[in-house]
């Protein structure tokens, strides 16, 4: 129980079980569902006339994750980062790309950590532990590059420094 108590303590698993944090993983729980059931139509009853199985999947499974990337970028923006000022330079479609770019570079660095972690671990245990990773990239990388705070330099928390006071110079009397 003391274990316990430790690690739900640590500022790390704290971290991890902050409201954003949470936030981000509904967002990206909802992202699956919406990814199979893409996927699903779109292999049973959109693509059907892809004469080619493999042609067919591809296509669908295209049309699957960009739907989840789609819904994930708007729900990120109005529910997980929604206290975040977005740049007022920055197009929709734009700051689409930069969230789109990050999921592509976590999605990168899962397929390599799979890759790397099978080699001593069992492949779905590799997976597992490479989306967990990745996700934590993921998070780590839209929380301070893509939904970053566009505040005015006067409205950033920069720490208060306190003002050395003035030494007083005490008078001793004259001799």
């Amino acid at each position: 129980m003391k274990l316990l108590a430790r690690f739900i303590g640590h500022p790390l698993t704290a971290w991890f079980f902050r409201k954003r944090f949470m936030k981000f993983g509904a967002v990206g729980a909802s992202g699956v569902v919406v990814n199979l059931v893409v996927l699903y139509l779109c292999q049973e009853f959109l693509f059907v006339a892809i004469s080619s199985p493999d042609m067919r999947l591809n296509v669908s499974l295209a049309m699957a994750i960009f739907c989840a990337t789609v819904n994930n970028f708007f729900w990120n923006r109005a529910w997980t980062w929604s206290d975040r000022k977005h740049h007022p330079d920055k197009h929709l479609v734009l700051h689409f790309g930069q969230y789109a770019l990050a999921c592509w570079v976590g999605i990168v660095l899962q397929v390599i950590l799979t890759k790397l972690f099978v080699i001593y671990l069992y492949y779905l245990i590799a997976n597992a532990l490479a989306i967990v990773l990745a996700s934590v990239f993921n998070f780590l990388v839209n929380n301070f590059w893509t939904f970053r705070s566009h505040k005015p330099i006067e409205e950033i928390a920069l720490p208060i420094i306190p003002e050395p006071e003035p030494e007083i110079e005490e008078d001793s009397g004259s001799k």
